[in-house]
């Protein structure tokens, strides 16, 4: 009489196992084992159950994440190297900076100016890359990658915005000096910290007094464009109010995903918000325009 084949790791059909899976009860060899909380399980059935495994979420969605701030470290470098360019090749300041002349005919200006800085002064650059390192380290963990990334771009444009609509006019040659810096999408991630926490109830005198000394600094020192800061601040502590608006809020799972599907379509809506003020103010110039 023949002995009975010995059972086979279906992944190692060579190798002989006589440890079953205690989820499957499939042989499983020695290099396909996983210890589980009862017994050994084959790898095949932990990564099944990985797949249903709840990954654990901030209150905005976002998934929770080691390592660091990816987005923000891409940010920084877009815009120091950004800035090399601009101490090698004087156009690249003037073909990405804000000048409200050109905004109707070149619009890319409204994002492309948070990337340029004053190659006069590099506290500067120096300044608005560290406040977004530190403010960055905290939103976007608690917001996830994506939308720390629209919070940034959109303030952006905000501060752009902001600065056409209140530049003085044509008439006195407001709409000719340029503007550039990433303070407008700064100063919107300030604002964003200070409405999310108030949210959440954590504490807020800091960014406060943060916000209080940098806009008091607008006003006083020469050669800033408080309206770009002043925009920017405004979209995004208006974004980080749909961010509230929209985060769950203790009731079932799908209530609370039907919630943060609303936080893009109110996003874009903002956007083109902006950009009917902006077309607004163009048209509203008593001057011959650059189309």
């Amino acid at each position: 009489m023949t002995a009975p084949a010995p059972p086979v790791c279906p992944r190692h059909p060579d190798r002989p196992s006589y440890v079953s899976c205690q989820r499957c009860g499939r042989p499983v060899c020695p290099e396909c084992q996983r210890p589980a909380a009862v017994g050994i399980q084959c790898v095949d059935c932990v990564k099944e159950q990985a797949k249903t495994v709840r990954q654990p979420t901030s209150r905005f969605g976002a998934r929770t994440r080691g390592g660091r701030p990816v987005v923000t470290m891409i940010l920084i470098g877009i815009c120091v190297a950004v800035y090399i360019g601009q101490l090698t090749n004087d156009s690249v300041t003037e073909d990405l900076s804000f000048v409200p002349f050109w905004a109707a005919i070149e619009p890319w200006r409204f994002l492309s100016a948070a990337f340029v800085h004053s190659t006069g002064s590099f506290t500067h650059i120096l300044f608005n890359m560290f406040a977004l390192w530190i403010t960055g380290q905290y939103l976007e963990p608690l917001l996830g990658r994506i939308k720390f990334l629209g919070l940034f771009v959109i303030s952006a444009i905000g501060g752009s915005v902001g600065y056409l609509l209140l530049v003085p006019p044509i008439n006195e040659a407001g709409f000719l000096v340029w503007a550039v810096g990433a303070s407008g999408a700064v100063f919107g991630l300030f604002a964003a910290t200070l409405v999310l926490n108030r949210h959440l109830g954590r504490e807020t005198g800091g960014i406060i007094a943060i916000l209080g000394i940098n806009v008091v600094l607008g006003f006083m020192l020469p050669n800033i464009a408080w309206q770009a800061h002043l925009g920017g601040a405004v979209t995004g502590g208006i974004l980080a109010g749909i961010l509230a608006l929209t985060a769950p809020s203790g009731r079932t799972a799908v209530e609370n995903a039907a919630r943060r599907r609303w936080f893009w379509p109110a996003a874009i809506g903002l956007v083109v918000l902006l950009a009917a003020a902006s077309l607004w103010r163009v048209m509203s110039v008593d001057a011959p325009l650059p189309f």
